[in-house]
């Protein structure tokens, strides 16, 4: 087991590290633009804090000096009478000083656009808590709410109550998230005024706040609740139709305690796998709900750094580090905890 625990997380490294290393290189071939709004000074103090990290390269000539650069300048500023040209590195050179300073100082460089010279790590991990305390809250409801409701399918197989239960299954699997939030925008802030249209500032009252969050909870849980209501009932009504737990109703059980000591037991081992792998989830967010319910949250800002003049690059690797690092581990925490769960199961055993 520690083998294998320990070669699917050198497996997940070297995935991550492809994942990144190709975002970086199509990333930066993207053209560099600064906010013309942005000052002179704060403009070189960028550049130079790129300089520093070795993504841009100056070269400072008298400004007298009629100079014809030939490599692709992106701007220049006079200072003392000097002319200071600042040009981006090769691509391959930024990305050896985008990991040596990764490596060595934990450095993922600083925000080109979002917040000018800001660190993009500590700009991504103030959207953490938002997206965190979204998903946990989705978790909290989405986990409970499908397993009676899967439980309750199963226990009433093949009634009207099975067949009306998986029916609105299937309907709200088959709807995107998108959709779904797109109406409950529509009919609770926008028909009802009920709730807000959109996330509250951090300036709104509390009540309002709290009101926030139920439409994006609504919108991320009809998904779960359905999927582990699906999940629960198939394996449900495969273990009660199954021999040993007819053999436990013959020793005397009742039909209560043969599906509490067994039938439940045995159903629980796929399904918990894919709750543990879902609280790792909770860090990730969803980029399209964030977006359309303008939740200031780690999805909505891969939006922001893409589509804003300029794109802000480095915050767009960080995001995407966080995304990439999240989905491994969820894979990884799933297959590891079958093994807990089922002391029968054994990953990496030999035959």
């Amino acid at each position: 087991m520690l083998r294998y625990s320990l070669k699917r997380l050198l497996l997940a490294f070297v995935t991550a590290f492809i994942i990144l290393t190709l975002t970086f290189i199509l990333v930066k071939a993207l053209p560099v633009t600064l906010k013309i709004s942005t000052s002179a000074g704060e403009r070189m103090g960028f550049y130079d804090s790129q300089v520093a990290l070795g993504y841009f390269s100056v070269i400072i000539k008298p400004e007298t000096e009629h100079y014809q650069p030939t490599m692709k300048i992106i701007e220049s500023f006079v200072v003392d009478k000097k002319e200071y040209f600042y040009y981006p590195r090769p691509i391959l050179e930024q990305y050896f000083s985008w990991l040596g300073n990764i490596f060595t100082k934990w450095d993922w460089g600083t925000s080109t656009s979002l917040e000018l010279n800001a660190s993009a790590i500590r700009l991504i991990g103030r959207r953490l808590p938002v997206s965190m305390s979204i998903n946990i809250i989705v978790v909290l409801v989405s986990v409970p709410l499908g397993i009676l409701l899967g439980i309750y399918a199963g226990l009433k197989k093949n009634t009207w109550i099975d067949h009306t239960i998986s029916t609105l299954i299937m309907i709200f699997v088959s709807i995107p998230g998108f959709v779904v939030i797109t109406f409950l925008i529509f009919f609770f802030s926008y028909q009802t005024g009920w709730l807000p249209p959109s996330w509250p500032s951090s300036t709104a009252p509390l009540g309002t706040r709290i009101l926030g969050y139920i439409i994006p909870v609504l919108a991320l849980s009809f998904g779960s609740i359905c999927g582990y209501g699906r999940g629960v009932r198939a394996e449900l009504c495969e273990v009660m139709s199954s021999e040993y737990l007819l053999l436990a109703r013959t020793k005397g059980l009742t039909k209560n305690q043969a599906i509490i000591r067994h039938a439940l037991r045995n159903a629980f081992v796929p399904i918990l796998p894919s709750i543990l792998a879902e609280f790792i989830g909770i860090l990730g967010g969803s980029i399209v709900l964030e977006r359309l319910y303008g939740i200031p949250g780690v999805g909505n800002i891969y939006f922001e750094a893409l589509n804003n003049t300029p794109r802000d690059y480095n915050v767009l690797m960080v995001d995407m580090a966080i995304f990439t690092i999240i989905g491994l581990l969820a894979g990884i925490l799933f297959d590891l905890s079958y093994g807990f769960i089922d002391p029968r199961i054994r990953m990496g055993a030999k035959k």
